[in-house]
């Protein structure tokens, strides 16, 4: 990799997306943050010049927009070092609660998991054919701590990442070694980040009242009163550093 990089972001608009962008444009790297409201980035586009920063459109459930994004990353710096495949929301709810409610769960899964990997597509064929022969690139995939050990109320959201994390090593396993492509899984566990207080949430079954799962429900919904956790900022340093690493 070169010394300045330029870094692939889905989901900049907050918590990890937002703080990886701010860590990497203040290194003096260069960024395509991608995210479904590009309003929200405003104020970064106003501190940063379009060589440094390019805000684009995109919904990780739209193939178009994910095609679209790479082919103008390509055209604006003609290669990326580093894809920060983050883009994801959480669903609260029990796996029996969710029984004829199932649209948010099919979606959930359209977001963390097909989204992620459409991502994931784009981004292997873009360091395999658009980066120089051999320079490949990092694939930096954000599962999470739910993605190794399932959560109760959370059975959804954790199917989609460790179904994220499957794909994923499969995928780490199948890459031709020469084409230097490199895909790492970063797990979190609590950060402060907005997405505590936007968990989509499906209404419990009276049954479970009493369950672990009705514990973890009141701790979910303290956390949108008062965010808890360790600070987001600190992991995007953190997963900047892992990026470097060989």
């Amino acid at each position: 990799m070169s010394s300045t990089e330029v870094w692939f972001i889905t989901g900049a608009s907050t918590g990890f997306g937002r703080a990886m962008a701010e860590l990497v444009l203040r290194n003096g790297d260069a960024v395509v943050a991608t995210l479904r409201n590009p309003e929200m980035l405003v104020d970064l586009s106003a501190r940063y010049p379009a060589d440094r920063l390019l805000v684009l459109k995109l919904d990780v459930k739209n193939e178009d927009e994910i095609t679209a994004a790479f082919t103008k990353a390509k055209e604006m710096f003609g290669r990326l070092d580093v894809v920060f495949n983050n883009a994801g929301y959480g669903l609260m709810a029990e796996v029996e609660s969710a029984a004829g409610k199932e649209e948010s769960a099919r979606d959930i899964f359209e977001v963390n998991f097909w989204g992620a990997t459409h991502v994931t597509q784009a981004a292997v064929k873009f360091f395999r054919e658009v980066n120089k022969p051999g320079v490949g690139g990092r694939l930096l995939q954000v599962s999470s701590m739910s993605g190794v050990e399932g959560t109760p109320a959370l059975g959804f959201y954790s199917a989609t990442k460790f179904a994220l994390e499957g794909i994923s090593e499969a995928l780490a396993m199948e890459l031709d070694p020469s084409w230097n492509i490199k895909i790492t899984l970063i797990e979190p566990g609590s950060f402060i980040t907005e997405g505590q207080s936007k968990v989509v949430t499906i209404d419990p079954l009276t049954a479970y009242a009493k369950t672990p799962a009705a514990l973890l429900r009141s701790s979910i919904l303290a956390l949108a009163e008062n965010p808890s956790g360790a600070d987001p900022r600190k992991a995007a340093d953190a997963f900047y550093r892992l990026a470097k690493l060989p």
